[in-house]
């Protein structure tokens, strides 16, 4: 019947049927966006029941089509009171035992069939032999698409007494079938990102408990290494002062090379120790002036004669561990003192306080770094030179202190001209 043929309190029924549909939608909607993803079966299942009951049916269902395997699977279902479920019945369906359904829902269209006992005898995987087993009297089912492909598809069974589904009342059900898929793609998204997560913490796990192995490693290993090269330097030091009359100067060059290298090896040990030490205190953080540990880093190093350090007045007071600090700024201090060939050298020490961090820099005249080594000089071992006495696990160690303290490091330099180390860290790490 047109609607135009309808009385006027007809047509105001109808309108206020279709508004109370919307505002049912709409609060189903409202659910879903703030919804725990994690509860989102019993969300589906409650909103199902909701328009299953609005729309007169008495039995509403969600299937998903899988193609990979070509059959099709009811995963959620809400019967009315007397209404027997199906649900059970209906699981791993070949694809072609509902080859009507696939064929209307491939166009995006919705299966509307008003009197099932008027549908033709045709055959036992026909139409009419599939839904009337089920009691089925009447149903509409609408197909669920996303990203513009067909994954399944929403049903309403009448099964207590036929039920006619007006235009407007299709219209609004496709809506309800675009909001399912919404919410299981936000429940799918939501399970991948908690599987990335678990599978995140669980390598950072497995990294910490290698990291803590290699450190417990490197301790022992060093420690182990020190002691017979402290005898060798004791020896080799003894042997060359009694006998320099005994050697000549070839051998005696040959001895001061290997004592030579026995130093660079117990740098290199030591070195091993400090980064793995980092992490590794049980000291408790407290405050600390950068004045003192600067000025301390200053009196304890050798500097040459040619070079002059100027460090600012007044740097901060910060909360961490000294001894963090002071292996922080006597790397950097050291590292300009090393690479610095000019005549007159100059290192300088100072700070820029910003709103939530103090930016400090050691910056130097020396040789400077090519750009294409600025990040590879943060890597253990990395050296750009072999000839002085470097580690090569100075800068790295100083990097693993400042992300210690969640602080960021970088480097600016010219060749020949000289390099700045910059370092970030925060005003509150208590």
């Amino acid at each position: 019947m047109k609607n135009n043929n309808l009385s006027q309190t007809e047509k105001d029924k109808i309108i206020d049927y279709q508004l109370r549909f919307q505002d049912l939608l709409i609060s189903i909607s409202t659910k879903y966006i703030n919804a725990d993803l994690s509860k989102s079966d019993e969300l589906i299942k409650e909103s199902l029941r909701k328009i299953g009951e609005f729309v007169g049916a008495d039995r509403s269902y969600i299937f998903s089509y899988d193609f990979v395997n070509e059959t099709c699977c009811n995963t959620h279902e809400w019967c009315s009171e007397g209404t027997v479920p199906e649900i059970d019945n209906l699981q791993n369906i070949p694809i072609e035992h509902v080859k009507d359904w696939l064929d209307v829902h491939s166009k995006g269209e919705a299966l509307y069939v008003e009197n099932v006992s008027l549908l033709p005898k045709d055959g036992e995987l026909g139409l009419r032999a599939i839904l009337e087993p089920q009691g089925i009297k009447s149903l509409i089912t609408i197909p669920k698409i996303k990203n513009n492909e067909l994954i399944g598809f929403i049903g309403f069974d009448s099964v207590k007494e036929l039920h006619t589904y007006s235009e407007d009342e299709k219209n609004i059900l496709f809506v309800f079938a675009n909001m399912l898929v919404n919410i299981i793609q936000r429940a799918e998204q939501e399970e991948r990102i908690q599987k990335q997560e678990e599978k995140k913490e669980e390598l950072l796990k497995h990294l910490s408990s290698q990291n803590e192995q290699l450190n417990d490693y490197a301790q022992m290993v060093s420690h182990d290494l020190k002691a017979p090269l402290i005898n060798m330097h004791t020896l080799l030091t003894w042997f060359i002062s009694d006998n320099k009359h005994l050697v000549d100067e070839t051998a005696l060059q040959s001895l001061n090379e290997v004592l030579f290298n026995i130093e660079k090896m117990d740098l290199l040990i030591k070195g091993i120790l400090d980064y793995s030490k980092v992490n590794r205190l049980e000291v408790k953080d407290r405050i600390v002036d950068v004045n003192v540990i600067v000025q301390e880093v200053i009196k304890i190093t050798l500097i040459p004669k040619h070079i002059t350090i100027k460090v600012q007045e007044n740097l901060p007071i910060l909360y961490g561990n000294s001894w963090r600090f002071t292996q922080l700024f006597q790397n950097l201090i050291q590292n300009a003192i090393n690479y610095n060939d000019k005549e007159k050298g100059i290192i300088e020490v100072g700070f820029t306080e910003k709103e939530d961090c103090f930016e400090f820099f050691v910056k130097d005249n020396g040789v400077g770094i090519e750009s294409k080594y600025f990040d590879k000089i943060f890597n253990v071992f990395t050296k750009l030179d072999n000839e002085g006495q470097s580690s090569g696990i100075g800068l790295s160690t100083v990097k693993k202190i400042i992300e210690f303290y969640e602080g960021k490091i970088w480097v600016e330099s010219k060749e020949k001209i000289g390099t700045t180390f910059f370092f970030s860290l925060p005003k509150n790490n208590d």
